[in-house]
């Protein structure tokens, strides 16, 4: 392929992991390359302040900015949509797309895509989020059929904290779910420091793991043709689909 192909990423203004992984995601890909904007998003809760951070005029803001660029394609990355609902997102996509004439995605429309692919329904659900916040999320895979009641998160509340989380604590929280008979994994906030451990826990618990900064770059790339099996050591997501 010889046309450059230009991704567009939406980014939490404070996420400080979402960006390193998605350039280290497409390292060998010489013909893509990944641009970033960025809108403010310091905490996730439910409080009115909190959701009041995902207004969509706020980002279509950065979605413009990105269309400057001329990307083909925008993925949000982030997963604000599995605590305000999916079809926060489907609308997202839906007026990104009306206001830039660049097609979208998202990390959790992705997520779910891949769930289906692999016919998941008992999912274990990894995220540093507040306990309401984890509920809400459990909720919305629950009217979806999928089971995410097999979960670990760790009650923080700071966006920025997310990316302190260690690599022994991901670890630990994944091999609980695994443990508890997850079907799937997914590492679920796009600040989590985990993409890059993925293929090192399915070799360990012998389940897929989904983590999402990696499915909404799965998904940008597979709708543009890029065959993503060219991207090794990220996870059996890139590979199989």
């Amino acid at each position: 392929m010889s046309r450059r192909l230009r991704l567009g990423v939406l980014t939490p203004s404070s996420n400080t992991s979402l960006e390193p992984l998605t350039q280290r995601l497409v390292a060998g890909l010489p013909e893509v390359s990944v641009h970033f904007a960025r809108f403010s998003v310091t905490q996730i809760a439910l409080s009115a302040d909190a959701l009041g951070q995902f207004q969509s005029d706020r980002i279509l803001a950065a979605a413009r900015l990105l269309a400057d660029a001329h990307v083909d394609i925008i993925g949000w990355s982030g997963t604000a949509a599995g605590w305000l609902g999916f079809d926060q997102d489907v609308a997202l996509c839906e007026a990104i797309t009306g206001a830039t004439g660049v097609p979208a995605s998202t990390s959790v429309l992705a997520l779910n895509r891949a769930l289906d692919a692999y016919g998941v329904r008992r999912l274990g659900l990894v995220s540093p989020y507040l306990d309401d916040v984890q509920c809400r999320i459990v909720d919305n895979y629950a009217a979806l059929g999928i089971d995410a009641s097999c979960e670990s998160h760790l009650g923080i509340q700071e966006n920025f904290a997310f990316a302190l989380v260690d690599e022994a604590t991901l670890d630990r929280q994944v091999a609980e779910v695994a443990v508890a008979g997850a079907q799937a994994i997914a590492t679920y906030c796009t600040n989590l420091y985990a993409a890059h451990r993925v293929a090192h826990w399915e070799q360990q618990h012998g389940v897929p793991v989904f983590d999402t900064v990696t499915t909404v770059v799965w998904d940008m790339l597979r709708r543009l043709g890029v065959d993503t099996r060219r991207i090794d050591g990220w996870g059996r997501l890139l590979q199989e689909i």
